[in-house]
């Protein structure tokens, strides 16, 4: 036994995520039925932990578009469970909202690899957080979201502090109390969700949680920066056939214009659901309503408004 273990394990016996809950010793014993409620009664109570972070959460969301909108990226970082869930959001944001690459990334401890088997002793290394980040070529427009249930994990941690000494705006997302990855970054979010349900499985509740605010990270910030007309995804990706439906639907939903004004609009634009958009309410063309989005910086209601001469 090394000299750290006795000291990892007075940090583990210490956490609200490791805690041991006798009163589910017994659950193996249980139907599957009656631990199938158990589960869902221990889930039910993750949105209101997240909602007493709201705050903090906004807070962070306003931080982190102000950055991006400068041309700034986000980058979330983390080891395990909560490093995969990292690379889950970042994966989604290009055909969700058009994102550039390389403007959201996630990185995992070990790399590529750790998504599909462990990498030991990799989030152990906040030296390779710092190799991972350097590697990006990190700078103050940068934001940079470490994710851990525990609060502790020394990747996650690493890249917070690293991002911060390189001027990023940084984001420490964790679900215990007094963690200090949230002492370590510019915003502290701690979505304490309790002990699980299986002692330390932090993929439970814990992942629950941060799915939940990293969901809100990166919608709303996309919201900001005009990614959304209402609550419709006019910057859509169609990269498959699921999504030029969508794309045509979403135009529709729009405009209510009918399907060959939609697909003249659509043809148009090379397919740019928000240009198409601006097409066909605005009664502009396609190279207006391009630069009617660049001027306005891709926000499609003061482009209408503009286009409308209601500016």
């Amino acid at each position: 036994m090394t000299d750290e273990l006795p000291k990892l394990r007075r940090q583990l016996d210490s956490l609200t995520t490791e805690a041991h809950r006798t009163d589910l010793a017994d659950i193996d014993q249980l139907p599957t039925l009656e631990i199938a409620r158990v589960m869902n009664g221990e889930d039910a109570g993750v949105a209101s932990a997240v909602a007493a972070q709201l705050p903090r959460i906004s807070s962070a969301i306003d931080a982190i578009a102000e950055r991006m909108a400068a041309g700034g990226r986000l980058v979330y970082a983390g080891a395990g469970t909560a490093g995969r869930l990292g690379v889950l959001d970042a994966s989604e944001c290009p055909p969700t909202f058009n994102t550039a690459p390389g403007e959201v990334v996630g990185l995992i401890a070990g790399g590529p690899a750790a998504m599909v088997a462990s990498v030991e002793g990799a989030e152990d290394r906040a030296d390779l957080a710092a190799a991972d980040l350097d590697e990006l070529k990190l700078n103050p427009d940068d934001t940079v979201v470490g994710i851990s249930a525990s609060g502790r994990t020394p990747y996650a941690v690493g890249a917070v502090e690293h991002g911060r000494a390189l001027g990023a705006l940084t984001v420490g997302l964790s679900c215990n109390a007094g963690s200090a990855l949230a002492a370590a970054a510019d915003h502290g979010i701690e979505v304490v969700v309790g002990p699980e349900l299986l002692a330390g499985s932090t993929r439970l509740k814990a992942g629950t949680a941060q799915k939940l605010v990293l969901n809100m990270i990166s919608t709303i910030t996309m919201i900001r920066l005009g990614k959304t007309y209402g609550n419709l995804m006019v910057d859509v990706r169609a990269s498959n056939e699921k999504l030029r439906a969508r794309s045509r639907r979403i135009v529709a939903l729009a405009t209510g214009a009918g399907d060959a004004e939609i697909e003249e609009a659509l043809t148009a634009t090379d397919g740019e659901v928000k240009q198409a958009i601006l097409v066909v309410l605005g009664s502009v063309g396609a190279p207006t309503a391009a630069a009617l989005l660049a001027r306005s910086r891709g926000h499609l209601r003061p482009a209408l408004r503009e286009a409308l001469g209601k500016g």
